[in-house]
């Protein structure tokens, strides 16, 4: 069995510390495999701004770290996130000045998520709302209890949601849903944002995490160099403008990668192949 290390820097604190009872982003890695824990149990996971900056920080770290295959965020016990922390809204967004501030630092957190070169899996139970949903969003894959809960009901407390968060969302739900959500304020149970294209697929709630960690392992036995050529290459579809030749010849870069003499070679020997991101 692969021994689980606890992974400590700004952004992943042990669970055991103190501090995390007021909000932490807490991270386990198992081989290749880390899990980011959404943690603020007495509040439904709800993100206070510490919060979003230690999940920035912690997303960036593990961007950068070669031997990492996949990651899945979570939330702590049988909740997603509720949100953010609205008990810090008085203050943190008491001028526009400090709420600029404040959205910001969501935004970049959120991007940190959505631009990790490795691929990431959302595994949702209970609540995913507002700025939980808008994590769930930026993952590549969102795989979601039948008991789980989606929307962003904003308009009911007298605030709209900020450009850099609703950007993620909006490339997601597309328009029409991103409407539904935003201007009826209702919680989608997870059938139905299933149906609208919001979720990977939907398993009973209990079979959530192991879900999330068997799609994760699937992922890890790839070739890693792959997974970030395709992640890549689907967001540069996504842009509204033609493939330059180079572009073309550039997406033939696997020929020269161990990884894909290792994976020719597996195949015709009929092993498992064995990459090493190279």
């Amino acid at each position: 069995m692969i021994k689980k290390e606890k992974i400590e820097s700004e952004g992943a604190l042990r669970a055991g510390d103190s501090a995390a009872l007021a909000g932490n982003i807490l991270c386990q890695r198992d081989g290749a495999i880390a899990t980011v824990t959404l943690f603020n149990p007495g509040k439904l996971n709800a993100l206070n701004a510490a919060m979003w900056q230690q999940l920035r920080v912690t997303m960036l770290e593990l961007a950068t770290d070669d031997s990492l295959r996949c990651i899945v965020l979570r939330g702590e016990g049988t909740a997603f996130a509720a949100g953010g922390d609205l008990e810090e809204f008085r203050t943190a967004r008491a001028t526009v000045d400090l709420a600029l501030a404040y959205h910001e630092v969501v935004g970049e957190a959120l991007a940190a998520i959505e631009s990790c070169r490795h691929p990431t899996v959302a595994a949702i139970l209970g609540p995913c709302v507002g700025g939980g949903l808008e994590i769930a969003c930026a993952c590549d894959l969102r795989i979601a209890g039948e008991g789980a809960k989606f929307g962003a009901p904003i308009m009911k407390l007298g605030f709209s949601m900020y450009p850099g968060e609703l950007a993620g969302f909006l490339k997601l739900a597309g328009p029409a849903v991103a409407k539904e959500i935003l201007l009826e304020g209702r919680l989608l149970g997870a059938d139905e944002a299933y149906a609208k294209g919001l979720l990977t697929r939907i398993v009973a709630d209990d079979e959530v995490l192991p879900e999330a960690q068997a799609t994760a392992a699937r992922i890890a036995s790839g070739a890693p160099l792959v997974a970030c050529w395709h992640k890549q290459w689907i967001a540069r579809l996504m842009e509204d403008r033609p493939v330059s030749e180079e572009e073309k010849r550039s997406s033939f870069a696997f020929l020269d990668t161990q990884d894909y003499a290792e994976g020719l070679a597996a195949f015709l020997e009929k092993r498992p192949a064995k990459f090493k991101g190279r």
